[in-house]
């Protein structure tokens, strides 16, 4: 079962009615709604979690949701690629753990049975594995309305691969951040020797590629710039410059 929370739950799978917001309908399109795309280390969670903060609206990572399906096939001992019957199990993973998502102002915490799984789902392997079980259709068909329902509830800023493209094709604001491949890699070694995580830059940089090839490629949803949206390169610029180009944007369109 796949659950949310912003002030509400809402089942996606296994047994029982879902429970929806109290957000009278007529509030919900006054919500603004920010897709920000891109690829893995451009520096989306990062942006997106103080562009959530500095405008006072609920923050989404979507790709933590998928990270916590991966944790669990990980925790089964699946191993990317994964064939047709892997993919088959990790929909039964689905069906047979609680995933909760709770959204709020700069944050999101992911629960796997109760448990914050916040650390466990930013390990490199849980990275790859994420990208693997995005691929299945099934996985994204539980998935993607939950984070659809979200928005709806209270809009805010919704960042992964597919929200301008898929999600919400039609937010407010679309941004694709991206950045250098060796800019990426950097980052993401960065923050996984501050986890003290013992990985080598070049290593890093190889699963940088890999995902890259796993996300623009997959046949269900792939990762590529939206219509419409504002592309960022982020090389070279500071976190406080790239929330600052966004917060314009916003001003822009209010």
């Amino acid at each position: 079962r796949i659950v949310h929370a912003v002030q509400c739950r809402l089942a996606v799978r296994g047994k029982g009615p879902p429970i929806l917001a109290n957000t009278p309908p007529e509030d919900r399109t006054q919500n603004i709604i920010i897709a920000i795309d891109g690829p893995a280390g451009a520096g989306k969670s990062t942006v997106a979690s103080r562009l959530a903060g500095r405008l006072g609206v609920p923050y989404l990572d979507t790709g933590s949701m998928y990270r916590a399906v991966a944790l669990l096939a990980l925790r089964d001992g699946l191993e990317p690629p994964l064939d047709e019957r892997a993919a088959t199990h990790v929909i039964n993973l689905m069906d047979r753990h609680r995933i909760e998502v709770e959204a709020a102002n700069g944050a999101t915490v992911i629960l796997v049975d109760g448990l914050d799984v916040g650390t466990d789902i930013r390990s490199p392997e849980c990275s790859l594995m994420a990208s693997a079980v995005s691929a299945i259709a099934e996985v994204r068909k539980a998935l993607v309305p939950l984070q659809r329902e979200l928005g709806l509830q209270k809009g805010g800023v919704m960042e992964g691969r597919d929200i301008g493209t898929v999600v919400f094709p039609d937010a407010d604001l679309k941004v694709f951040l991206t950045a250098s491949i060796d800019e990426r890699a950097r980052r993401r070694h960065g923050d996984l020797r501050e986890r003290e995580m013992d990985t080598s830059f070049e290593e890093v940089r190889e699963q940088q590629q890999q995902r890259d090839l796993q996300d623009t490629s997959r046949a269900d949803s792939p990762l590529q710039v939206a219509r419409g949206s504002v592309v960022v390169d982020t090389t070279g610029l500071t976190l406080d410059e790239v929330v600052e180009r966004l917060f314009e944007e916003v001003v822009r369109i209010r």
